[in-house]
């Protein structure tokens, strides 16, 4: 059997632009052999192995300066159970090739994040999500994982088999190991109908319950320096496909306009609330409704590199904490559009955002245009303060300042999960320094 050997001079850079590193050797193992080769000769060398995915994560999660691992040949469907609805997958999978093999068996997952160009298991590792206040993260539909740990061992873990590990991985970070295949529970394919419009944001927070219960998935995007939003209601649907698309509309003006514009604003910050207040008024406000596959519509363009920063509250926090973000905009801060919200059922995976409670994800962005670096630290250190007022909680892949001991305070479960981690990874092999950090950990 050939050993797998690394490559030297590999150099990561996260799709926003915002990390980048070179690991001492970059791994693409095609199977599980190879895979134990390479924690094999970690363990031999005394290196660190982080596993990267699609390059997506805001922040810098992946990065590492020794072994780095990319799962991308380890995508297989490895099962598809029609009548159970039920595939099983190899880890490295994008979702969009997930969202096509399933679709091709009659079937769908549940709910989608904004995009489907990540790996499965890179998803469930950060907690990612959608909306809809009774669909969980993409975490909550996974049935059983393969967990590969320090050691070469495979770990099968489900709510019936180690439950106490399985709640551990499910939203894990890439703490524990590997996650080399997945099952996942799915429906019958559906398509949905989005209806969209434009309405006052007080107007949407005063009815926020009645929203919630008008669609299946409902998320809204605030438009700082306005008092408007675009709010968005998404349900399953029999209606046939259905969707209108402008180049000029869609590309030209919402897309390379807006680049340029907040490009101008990089030298001229006070333009902001004007471009923020044509974009809504003459741009996205006017109502819509499109039919479509459901995940043409879960996924939205996240446009150009940005810096990002998410953190999901206690659902009942939503609008005193939207007013209190505003307000403090308002007198402080020239911010880009949107401010997205997004609501979430609970869960109880230890280090999900949604442990023990319905959430609201409020997410921000500042545009990097034509790559170009633009202030946002005033902006980023103001919200974090105003989410942790609200018993706030980050979003693992995006950026976030919170000290380890304000995380542990946050998850009633970290002490337990650290415990797990430990367990199963004693020598740190699976830690980088945005891990260390988090967990505060020393080695």
């Amino acid at each position: 059997m050939d050993l797998i050997s690394g490559r030297k001079g590999f150099h990561f850079v996260n799709w926003a632009k915002t990390y980048s590193c070179i690991p001492e050797l970059f791994f693409e193992p095609k199977d599980l052999q190879e895979l134990q080769q390479v924690l094999a000769l970690a363990r031999f060398n005394n290196r660190t192995v982080k596993v990267v995915g699609n390059h997506h994560s805001p922040s810098d999660i992946a990065c590492t300066d020794d072994y780095m691992i990319s799962l991308k040949y380890m995508n297989k469907v490895l099962e598809i159970n029609v009548e159970r609805k039920i595939a099983k997958v190899e880890g490295g999978i994008l979702i969009s090739r997930l969202n096509k093999v399933l679709n091709e068996n009659g079937l769908g997952l549940s709910v989608l994040g904004s995009v489907s160009d990540i790996t499965l298991a890179g998803a469930i590792s950060t907690g990612t999500h959608g909306t809809g206040k009774e669909f969980a993260i993409l975490s909550g539909y996974v049935l059983q994982l393969d967990l590969m740990t320090a050691d070469g061992t495979i770990h099968t873990v489900s709510m019936e088999k180690e439950a106490e590990i399985f709640l551990a991985a499910g939203v894990a970070l890439g703490a524990l190991g590997i996650i080399t295949s997945i099952t996942v529970q799915c429906e019958p394919s559906f398509r949905l109908h989005e209806i969209k419009y434009g309405m006052k944001l007080y107007d949407m927070l005063d009815n926020l319950h009645i929203h919630l219960e008008s669609s299946d998935h409902f998320r809204a995007m605030w438009y700082p320096h306005t008092d408007d939003c675009l709010v968005f209601h998404l349900s399953r649907t029999s209606k046939p496909i259905e969707r209108k698309s402008s180049w000029f509309w869609d590309y030209f003006i919402g897309f390379f306009m807006l680049q340029f514009l907040y490009w101008l604003s990089s030298f001229f910050p006070s333009v902001v609330p004007w471009i923020n207040q044509v974009y809504y008024r003459h741009v996205h406000s006017a109502r819509t409704e499109a039919v479509d596959q459901s995940d043409r519509l879960f996924n939205f363009n996240c446009l150009f590199q940005q810096y990002v920063m998410e953190f999901a509250i206690p659902i009942e926090e939503t609008a005193v904490t939207l007013y209190r973000l505003k307000a403090w905009i308002e007198n402080n801060f020239y911010a880009h559009l949107p401010v997205e919200i997004r609501f979430v059922k609970a869960d109880n995976f230890y280090l999900s955002p949604c442990y023990k409670r319905a959430s609201c994800y409020i997410n921000i962005v500042m545009y990097r245009p034509f790559n170009k670096k633009i202030s946002y630290e005033k902006y980023w250190n103001a919200y974090e303060d105003i989410m942790l007022t609200a018993n706030g909680r980050p979003h693992w892949a995006k950026d976030y300042v919170v000290s380890s001991q304000q995380l542990q305070k946050s998850y009633p479960c970290f002490d337990k999960f650290l415990k797990i981690r430990k367990s199963l990874d004693p020598d740190g092999m699976f830690l980088n320094k945005n891990l260390r950090k988090a967990f505060d950990l020393n080695f």
